[in-house]
């Protein structure tokens, strides 16, 4: 099963060896790289001229779904040779921002999140969808995003490991919504901020859960009740973390992808200053990684992905400037497996830094 690397799509991965392929999400089309013995090659791309914001593989079917920025959602089920739009039920919404899969009652179910902010879910595999209305039930007045259209959408969908009815939803701009009883009811976490860019649910201790955003990182260790804004807009890791990843099963073990300022500084300056580091402590500590990545990057991490082998793990990240680097063990060397692809981008972040 290939690694997906995209702004909305999925971030962790099990597998019994090393993927021979990655499928990169970005500004013009699904880039795919081939592992050539120790190297990596373009193998060519799917889609052209679409800008790709979530990629997900149903690992039972190998369905490819792509979602798109203003093109709503297509699919392959014969791996790429061909594509068909699979957005019944999509009513007024041809913004796709993120996907998700988990098992429901023994089958597959996927979500979407969209611009403006709705949640779908199907259970046929993108035949059709159906919204849950009841998270647009919740104050929504305070859900804005500060550049146009300004409209807020749905960045992220998280679930708790052992409770398939439990579900977190972050809204870009607007906060963290959790439902218990999936989907039937929403609510608000309080004690974070606004700018919510994913909740990342501790695997082996689910209490814990690690929110970053446009203002740090807030982490909590009793499921929501009680927040430490442990990383601040000032810290070391980058004020503006857009991706984290935790390992599914060593704990304590997580990894953050972060810029130094807001995007608004990067039409400013031309430099994003981003920077990938790793906690091994469940976020009390952080290392800054080098050895094969930039001190200080100038364009902006848009995707990062973790594959978990057992005895071994990689992480890969892409950029802004269409760059993908590739760490085979577990973030301590790393070096650029791609270069001069188009930008792999939420939304324009790639025009701040242009």
């Amino acid at each position: 099963m290939p690694v997906t690397l995209s702004p909305g799509g999925e971030t962790v991965f099990m597998a019994k060896k090393p993927t021979d392929e990655i499928l990169v999400g970005t500004k013009d089309g699904v880039v795919r790289l081939k592992r050539n013995g120790a190297k990596w090659q373009n193998a060519g791309s799917w889609l052209a001229g679409k800008h790709v914001h979530a990629i997900l593989v149903e690992p039972n079917s190998g369905l490819i779904l792509v979602g798109l920025n203003q093109g709503s959602i297509v699919a392959s089920a014969d791996g790429g040779k061909t594509w068909s739009a699979r957005d019944k039920g999509l009513v007024d919404v041809t913004d796709i921002y993120c996907f998700a899969a988990n098992q429901v009652n023994g089958k597959t179910r996927i979500f979407v999140g969209t611009e403006p902010a709705h949640l779908f879910y199907s259970d046929d595999l993108g035949q059709s969808w159906s919204e849950l209305a009841a998270m647009r039930s919740v104050d929504m007045s305070k859900w804005v995003f500060p550049g146009p259209p300004f409209v807020a959408h749905v960045k992220n969908i998280a679930f708790h490991p052992r409770d398939a009815n439990t579900m977190f939803v972050s809204i870009e701009q607007g906060g963290l919504l959790k439902t218990t009883d999936g989907g039937k009811s929403f609510s608000y976490l309080r004690g974070v901020d606004d700018d919510v860019h994913r909740a990342v649910v501790d695997p082996v201790n689910p209490d814990r859960i690690y929110v970053p955003g446009g203002n740090g990182t807030y982490i909590t260790q009793d499921g929501g009740k009680n927040w430490e804004h442990r990383m601040t807009i000032r810290h070391e890791t980058g004020g503006y973390p857009d991706f984290m990843v935790a390992h599914p099963r060593q704990r304590d073990l997580v990894f953050i992808a972060a810029a130094e300022q807001e995007p608004g500084q990067w039409m400013k300056t031309k430099f994003a200053r981003s920077r990938i580091s790793k906690s091994s402590d469940g976020g009390r500590s952080w290392t800054i990684l080098k050895n094969g990545l930039p001190e200080r990057l100038k364009s902006a991490f848009e995707a990062m992905s973790l594959e978990d082998r057992g005895d071994s793990f990689g992480i890969y990240a892409a950029t802004t400037s269409g760059e993908v680097f590739a760490s085979e063990d577990g973030g301590a060397t790393w070096a650029e497996i791609a270069n001069g692809l188009p930008a792999v981008t939420k939304g324009s972040h790639d025009f701040l830094l242009a």
